[in-house]
């Protein structure tokens, strides 16, 4: 398997009011885009606290490409853009690029430039006098002008219009993509993920819910609609949500096996957000993890799956 970007063993963080984040093992491999997705105090920001090395797990271990973020060797390959987007409003944009060039021995100001003057962001305006969107792009062209290797997002575009997210995802792809970064993205807008992400780790309640690749997740699934009550063949798959409206019955459930389909019912994949919000809505629902996003026993003993579920069992 390829190198990880980040692999966590056991990982928990405690706080005076309890344990944010709780048992918690995954791998991300290296290169992907990665959506990072829960509720508000699901242990997200802790997560990404402890990825970029600004806090300290209380439980288990966390590497970021074989080391400790908190050494030269994690902390250099790592940058992080917070949702506040925090820029010097009296600087220009050429003096915030200075400045990164100055704190980055690695700095790249060509593809930093690039990020900016394709938005036709004036390099002499002052960075409080941008739109949202603009100092958006100052912040993207910080981040990759450091050249890290792992890039953390914790809601950077959570205050923009639709218009203008759209844009700079595409940027974000482009630029993973062109530069092979790896990308874990926070996002409360489902959609974002359908765009860009290829591999999802999925947090509620301080611990793990689904991890792995987004194809391979929503693979393992199915939603079935048919007449009244539970699909017939729902037997041997676990339900993970269900509903009855008006006499037509809706399922979205686990695969356990082949799936054979009732006459006057159909099934088909369910989309990402279906497959997001059903398991948010349940936390009584084992967790999945994908064989790609192991570590070992523990995360074994977590999915409660130590074969890993059957790639085609496929609606």
């Amino acid at each position: 398997m390829n190198e990880s970007a980040i692999e966590a063993y056991g990982l928990g963080r405690k706080y005076r009011r309890g344990w944010a984040l709780r048992d918690c093992s995954f791998r991300l491999p290296a290169g992907r885009i990665c959506g990072l997705v829960g509720p508000n105090g699901a242990g997200k920001s802790t997560l990404m606290s402890l990825v970029t090395g600004t806090a300290r797990p209380t439980a288990g271990r966390l590497r970021v490409f074989g080391a400790s973020p908190q050494t030269p060797e994690g902390s250099l390959r790592t940058a992080f853009l917070a949702q506040e987007k925090p820029l010097f409003r009296r600087f220009t944009v050429a003096e915030t690029l200075r400045m990164g060039s100055k704190l980055n021995p690695s700095w790249d100001q060509e593809t930093a430039e690039a990020i900016v003057r394709a938005g036709n962001v004036p390099l002499d305006a002052k960075t409080g006098t941008l739109s949202g969107g603009q100092r958006t792009r100052v912040a993207f062209a910080l981040t990759f002008g450091k050249r890290p290797d792992l890039l953390v997002l914790d809601e950077p575009m959570s205050d923009l219009d639709p218009l203008v997210r759209n844009e700079l995802m595409e940027v974000l792809a482009y630029e993973a993509a062109a530069r092979g970064i790896t990308v874990l993205i926070s996002t409360h807008i489902l959609a974002e993920l359908d765009q860009v992400c290829d591999y999802l780790l999925v947090i509620a309640g301080g611990t793990l819910r689904l991890a792995g690749e987004t194809d391979e997740l929503l693979a393992a699934h199915a939603v079935l609609t048919g007449g009244d009550g539970l699909h017939p063949s729902a037997d041997g798959h676990q339900v993970i949500k269900s509903r009855n409206d008006r006499g037509r019955g809706t399922a979205l459930v686990r695969l356990g096996r082949p799936l054979t389909v009732a006459d006057g019912w159909q099934a088909q994949t369910p989309t990402l957000e279906e497959l997001l919000l059903a398991y948010l809505r349940s936390p009584e629902t084992s967790p999945l993890i994908c064989s790609s996003a192991r570590v070992g026993d523990i995360n074994d003993t977590l999915a409660g799956n130590p074969t890993g579920f059957h790639k085609d069992f496929a609606a």
